[in-house]
């Protein structure tokens, strides 16, 4: 852990300094993005449009004036819920809500001021009781940062008494945005996709388990599931939970229950920008606490040591989001060629991707659960319609054609399981020779690089921290923080506490 030591010591300001947000598709055309201050969705009408619309310069502070309109529609919504709280919500780097809960009335304050909270909660470990961590020791990890608010996430939650939330980005006590933040990494990202003219529609289709809640919780006694799921039976808990999502701006499009008995899997309703990883974290709160209102405990982790699937389903439009850039015109159903380039990109950096939508041992498992060969790697598969493929490529239509992404699983924090897709797709784009394509468009196509996917979690952070591509698009300082912590975790945690930590961490 020396590196990481040693990186972690360096001055945090220094290093935001001088990080640079270009990447790799730097021979894309590019266009300046001017971000406006406020979005102007309505809150009041809790209108469910992009918050990437919403993108506001990230190294300044909205100032009371600009929030004048919108406040005043969020001050109608909290005296007709009669709210009494506001959390203020971000995501660590494992995707796992991070929060303050402010009394409502010091709400427009906190909206220009923003809340503190110590950046530790953000950056490392899930336990805060370790979070001193003595072999990783550094004066920007021990400070504070400053949550503020994107108002358009404006929400009463359906599920907690007279509480509304707000999702946040972080910066630091100077202004300056956070760059291990996954969510900032991710609007980058889609701010770079839509410099390069184009957009992303994606979704997130999750599976979580649902378990009984014994009278003493320990993860040893979490060992029955609520059975009844298998075959729907027990419906208020679900109607509830989707519902709820739905007034918290989560369109569900569907959801069933799934291979094992209380395992259940939550399709969201596409949508454009960074909406898809926000109704996914949204879920990873909502599910929790709706759960315990029925008694159960609910968990992104199978008791059989398995971690459950975390599926992003995406397509590439153009910039005015009116033309489906995967779907071809000629009848077939097949890529085109902009889709073609697309799924290379993704081809070729899955072995890293694989580390960010994979993030830990017992994620890795379902890569080789059907193989009895003793490998260190598989294969990274696609197809057509097939959905024993890492990457399933369906052609539905205009609106139905799209690639899933089933690296990831529901323990991924969705950010990033998003902004490295784009990253990855747009690196397909750039680099024209990933695709040799017929007269006739045909599907043959070839890549540059053969592509596998570590079992090892060991192997796959190597991965990352060879990939050039994704090192630019994502931060070095991101890239360092997250191996960093990863190896930490990876020397003091056994396996047997892993399981421990997902069903107390993750439920």
């Amino acid at each position: 852990m020396n590196n990481e030591e040693d990186f972690l010591q360096k001055d945090s300001t220094r290093d935001e300094g001088n990080e640079t947000e270009d990447n790799s598709m730097n021979k894309l055309r590019r266009k300046k993005v001017t971000k406006p201050h406020v979005c102007s969705t309505d809150v009041g009408e809790m209108d469910m449009s992009n918050s990437n619309d919403c993108m506001r310069d990230s190294s300044q502070i909205l100032a009371p004036p600009q929030l004048s309109s919108r406040m005043k529609h969020i001050r109608q919504a909290m005296a007709k819920n009669r709210l009494q709280f506001v959390r203020f919500e971000a995501t660590d780097l494992h995707g796992v809500s991070r929060s303050k809960t402010i009394p409502a009335h010091f709400f427009q304050e906190k909206v220009s001021h923003g809340v503190c909270m110590p950046r530790g909660y953000l950056e490392v470990i899930p336990n805060p009781k370790d979070s001193e961590m003595n072999r990783i020791r550094a004066t920007c990890f021990n400070s504070d940062i400053v949550l503020m608010p994107e108002i358009s996430t404006f929400r009463v939650l359906p599920w907690a008494d007279r509480t509304a939330r707000v999702i946040c980005d972080t910066f630091t006590v100077t202004g300056e945005p956070l760059l291990t933040s996954p969510r900032y990494i991710a609007k980058r990202q889609l701010s770079q996709l839509e410099a390069s003219g184009f957009s992303l529609l994606s979704a997130f289709i999750c599976d979580f388990c649902i378990f009984g809640v014994p009278e003493f919780l320990n993860s040893k006694t979490i060992s029955f599931p609520a059975s009844t799921f298998l075959n729907n039976h027990d419906q208020p808990f679900m109607q509830e939970l989707v519902d709820g999502l739905y007034h918290t701006g989560a369109n569900v499009e569907s959801f069933s229950s799934s291979t094992r008995p209380g395992q259940m899997e939550i399709c969201f309703l596409p949508e454009f920008g960074i909406s898809s990883a926000d109704n996914a974290f949204t879920l990873r709160t909502g599910v929790k606490e709706v759960a315990r209102k029925y008694n159960y405990i609910s968990s992104f982790f199978i008791e059989t040591g398995f971690c459950n699937s975390g599926i992003l389903s995406h397509s590439l439009w153009d910039v005015d989001r009116k033309k489906n850039m995967f779907c071809s015109t000629s009848g077939t159903e097949q890529l085109t060629i902009t889709g073609k380039k697309w799924l290379a990109g993704l081809l070729k950096h899955s072995a890293a991707l694989s580390c960010l939508m994979a993030p830990t041992v017992s994620c890795r498992k379902r890569y080789s659960k059907d193989s009895k060969d003793l490998k260190d790697s598989v294969p990274t598969t696609w197809g057509y319609n097939d959905n024993s493929c890492i990457f399933n490529i369906k052609c539905h239509g205009e609106k139905g054609t799209r690639i899933e992404n089933k690296l990831g699983s529901a323990t991924a924090n969705p950010y990033l399981v998003l902004a490295a897709t784009v990253a990855a797709g747009l690196d397909g784009l750039h680099s024209s020779n990933e695709v040799l394509a017929g007269p006739d468009e045909s599907t043959d196509f070839y890549q540059a690089e053969t592509s596998e996917i570590p079992l090892k979690l060991e192997d796959a952070l190597v991965a990352l921290e060879e990939d050039q591509c994704l090192r630019q698009a994502l931060g070095e300082t991101f890239i360092r923080y997250f191996v960093a912590m990863k190896k930490y975790e990876l020397e003091n945690e056994e396996i047997a506490a892993e399981r421990n930590k997902f069903l107390e961490y993750f439920i």
